[in-house]
């Protein structure tokens, strides 16, 4: 383990010049700041994570004016909680967030945990999520430790281990929680966390007029950019994803993803995935091999292909459109639905940008 380097910056001063900071300089306005209601910083913790502040807050709102209270959303259509967060991405946040309101409907009475030891148990969420609703909601005496507090302990304090190590893990929880100010650890877990934000920033932080600079540890040693550190590297894949537009009587085929894999529960056209680009011929022999269609029918290619990054992964698709004459030829678990129809479905964004480009009304290029 690393040692924590302690200078004048002692465990007291450090509280106290953030608060200072977060009085005086703090300008980050978002409708969850001073929110107590632990249901509502539930929502903007969930959405937030890998989400930035700009684009979730829309999504806040809007989540907030639908389903005001966790009884509401215990009680909603799921596909339409689907359709609130479609674009938001990481799906696994909308499924665990539907669950565990189901569950403190169910088994709390609406009523929201107000232990850190409680609201860890529930599904979604861990330790971060935990410790800012139970510092924001209840003030317990509990850090929270992101992305911007790894950034900023890590510089002032000029901590090597890595971010994504167990024991690097380790020293951040620690030190963040003795940094913690217990009589105010809602007002201090907000302001790191918006230090980290708005100061300490990934890349080009604001290091000539930061309130620690004279403290900080790579700031004074010209390390900034090094820290702070990891030591996994992401390996992302490549999938390629073959989408089949089956019409019978003005009418689409539509299913829902239910595999444990991306976009679960998440609709989509009929797919084959391959595991290269494959050739239009290659894609109508493989249909016709596995009795997916009728041996005449003729495949016409969308020619455009579309891309979707994701953390681990890059989705490459492409789109096929195919007349059938029965319903019956595609597999019993296919929906079909009128194009108006679509629109009230929930669709991975790489979907939805085919959909907005081909099949939206008022488009010239639509295939149908």
């Amino acid at each position: 383990m690393s040692k924590v380097i302690h200078n004048i910056l002692n465990i007291n001063n450090f509280s106290k010049i953030l608060l200072l900071w977060n009085d005086t300089q703090n300008k980050r306005k978002m409708p969850w700041k001073g929110e107590n209601d632990p249901y509502r910083i539930w929502i903007s913790e969930i959405i937030l994570q890998q989400t930035r502040v700009e684009q979730g807050l829309d999504y806040y709102n809007r989540f907030i004016k639908k389903y005001p209270t966790i009884k509401d959303l215990a009680l909603a259509n799921e596909n339409e909680v689907f359709k609130l967060w479609e674009g938001l991405g990481y799906y696994s946040r909308c499924r665990n967030l539907i669950a565990t309101a189901k569950c403190i409907h169910e088994d709390k009475n609406d009523i929201f945990p107000n232990h850190y030891e409680e609201i860890i148990k529930l599904k979604g969420i861990g330790p971060y999520t935990a410790a800012a609703i139970a510092s924001f909601a209840f003030n317990a005496p509990c850090a929270v430790v992101d992305g911007n507090v790894h950034r900023v302990l890590s510089r002032v304090f000029y901590i090597t281990d890595p971010i994504d190590s167990s024991e690097g893990k380790k020293t951040f929880e620690k030190l963040a929680n003795t940094l913690l100010n217990i009589q105010k650890p809602g007002d201090h877990n907000q302001a790191i966390m918006d230090f980290g934000a708005t100061v300490c920033k990934p890349t080009n932080p604001v290091c000539d007029t930061c309130i620690f600079n004279k403290f900080c540890k790579a700031y004074l040693t010209n390390n900034i950019e090094k820290l702070p550190v990891k030591k996994k590297r992401i390996l992302k894949t490549h999938r390629y994803f073959n989408f089949f537009i089956l019409e019978h009587r003005k009418k689409i085929a539509i299913k829902q993803r239910t595999k444990n894999d991306i976009w679960r529960h998440l609709f989509e056209f009929p797919m084959i995935e391959t595991s290269r680009k494959y050739s239009s011929q290659e894609i109508t022999d493989t249909l016709v091999q596995n009795d997916w269609i009728p041996r005449n029918i003729r495949l016409q290619k969308i020619e455009k292909e579309f891309n979707q990054i994701l953390t681990h992964q890059t989705i490459h698709a492409v789109f096929f459109k195919a007349i059938v004459p029965l319903q019956s030829n595609a597999s019993n678990d296919y929906i079909w639905i009128t194009r108006k129809d679509l629109k009230t479905f929930a669709f991975p964004k790489i979907i939805n940008s085919f959909l907005q480009e081909y099949i939206n009304p008022i488009s010239t290029k639509s295939p149908l």
